[in-house]
């Protein structure tokens, strides 16, 4: 059986709620029960953890790499803190405790159910541990129900609030949200340039201008770091300014459930349709009025174009300003550009004004490409293939080597056991053998390591060459192209160009 303990540790979304089931209180109780076994002296021991998956199902990614090291012999004790932290289906556990653990001689302990099958002699526990199975799994539902029960009607009295306040408000001294004199002020400012017809564009040139700091750095003053300001440089985001005029919540209505996870322990999430809101009246001061945010609403319906068909061209989502890092936009009617819109409120910023010619910038990208498509394919041949039959002849050598001196072993074991040598000379005997076997599998291991990476550089190269060929044959600049060898390309001011290579070995360089 093997040396090594697994720890397995679970936590779903619901469970995260019960401090005792914490991952660092599962990881706390399964040390300690280990620490206080005189059995488990110089064991390896290794955690698995899923945080956020279910339990209803085994597929997730930590039990899998503990089942697979099971499989692998890897693993000779496993230890949960009660049944449903190994999984919730009954049917699923039993079968894995009934048939794949006895087979591959793995020990099995629940702390909290007293469960060790060591202590059972080739029972499983039967009916007592199906009983306790369920009477668990029972609790654990009934539990999760009455939890999201109690939330939603929390939620509908208006009694849940998010940890987070959105941009204008604070938390009072009784929890509730309150408008924040320093930020109430400017959202004020915002719906009222907004009912006017005004354009996010030319608010974000006033905000600028008056030096108002973005959501994200006013939040950072304050100690709250839940974004990445480094590329703000005190301009606001289209998007922020959006996201500020349709929130309702600024009217004094409270709005919760708007979004669900897709599947737990995933951090994609669905917006809800707007039915399924939780929408609570009067829930707090209102920063505005409701007639203000509805005038908003039409001006932007207004104002908002028809859905225009995606443009699709070679560098979507390539082209960056070198200077402030963020995208430029392909602007224009019949000769497109990509400029940086990002720095146009401010005037003395590096890039403001910064653009380049769209086709430009291609000819630019499919020279260089084409020079260096030349250049590998003119590069000799390595002859992966030759040095790559050789390593494979020397590794099956040694290893017919290593066969016969594992014969030549089983062969003096033997001979002692029949007593036709001492044990003095079988443990000299074999002593040398065993010294010559392990020279041999050092060999053997080097020889395993340099022919996987002759395979990898063949692969490279072949990869490297069928783009070359692709980029001489088709002579112009496709989408597939740029997605195989470009990651991102950065523009600076006098057109110098800087581009990051997915393929780094295709291409090195500024131009």
């Amino acid at each position: 059986m093997s040396s090594s303990i697994g720890l397995y540790i679970r936590l779903s979304s619901e469970d995260s709620k019960v401090g005792s089931m914490s991952i660092e209180n599962q990881k706390r109780a399964l040390h300690q029960y280990v620490d206080a076994r005189d059995w488990a002296a110089g064991m390896e021991v290794l955690e698995f953890v899923d945080n956020g998956y279910s339990g209803a199902s085994f597929e997730r990614p930590a039990v899998q790499e503990l089942l697979g090291m099971v499989q692998e012999g890897k693993i000779g004790c496993i230890i949960v803190k009660d049944f449903t932290r190994f999984g919730r289906n009954s049917i699923e556990v039993g079968y894995f405790m009934e048939m794949v653990f006895p087979l591959y001689g793995v020990r099995f302990i629940s702390i909290n159910d007293d469960f060790d099958s060591a202590q059972l002699h080739g029972d499983t526990g039967g009916i007592n541990v199906a009983f306790k199975y369920l009477i668990s799994e029972f609790y654990s539902r009934d539990l999760s129900v009455k939890y999201k029960s109690a939330k939603y009607a929390k939620f509908r009295r208006g009694e849940y609030q998010s940890r987070i306040c959105p941009y204008g408000y604070q938390k009072g001294a009784d929890g509730r949200m309150e408008p924040d004199p320093e930020t109430a002020e400017t959202v004020r400012f915002l719906f009222s340039m907004a009912a006017t017809g005004r354009s996010t564009t030319d608010i974000i040139k006033v905000l600028f201008d008056r030096r108002v700091p973005t959501p994200g750095e006013y939040k950072a003053s304050r100690g709250q770091c839940y974004h990445d300001i480094s590329r703000t440089h005190g301009i606001w985001q289209r998007s922020a300014i959006l996201n500020i005029l349709h929130d309702e919540r600024y009217t004094g209505t409270y709005i919760i459930g708007k979004r669900q996870r897709v599947e737990i322990g995933s951090n994609h999430v669905r917006m809800k349709d707007e039915r399924e809101w939780i929408k609570i009246p009067d829930h707090h001061p209102a920063i505005i009025s409701k007639e203000l945010f509805s005038q908003v609403q039409a001006a932007i319906r207004h104002v908002k174009s028809e859905k225009k068909k995606v443009a699709q061209y070679p560098l979507k989502g390539k082209v960056f300003c070198g200077c402030c890092f963020h995208g430029l936009q392909r602007i224009g009617k019949k000769g497109y550009r990509f400029a940086c819109t990002h720095s146009q409120v401010n005037e003395s910023a590096p890039c403001h004004g910064l653009a380049i010619s769209e086709q430009d910038l291609e000819n630019l990208l499919l020279k260089i490409l084409s020079k260096q498509a030349q250049a590998i394919l003119n590069l000799p041949d390595l002859s992966h293939t030759r040095r790559l039959d050789v390593e494979i002849a020397k590794q099956t050598e040694y290893g017919g080597q290593i066969e016969e001196y594992l014969d030549q072993k089983r062969l003096l074991y033997e001979r002692f056991l029949l007593k036709q040598i001492s044990l003095e000379d079988y443990t000299s005997q074999k002593a040398t053998v065993d010294r010559e076997l392990e020279r041999l599998r050092e060999l053997h291991t080097a020889l395993k390591v340099r022919t996987s990476q002759i395979q990898i550089d063949a692969k490279t190269q072949s990869a490297r060459t069928k783009l070359a060929q692709e980029v001489v044959e088709t002579g112009k600049l496709t989408a597939e192209l740029v997605d195989s060898l470009i990651d991102k390309v950065y523009i600076y001011p006098g057109n110098r160009v800087e581009i990051l290579w997915n393929m780094q070995d295709f291409c090195l360089g500024e131009f």
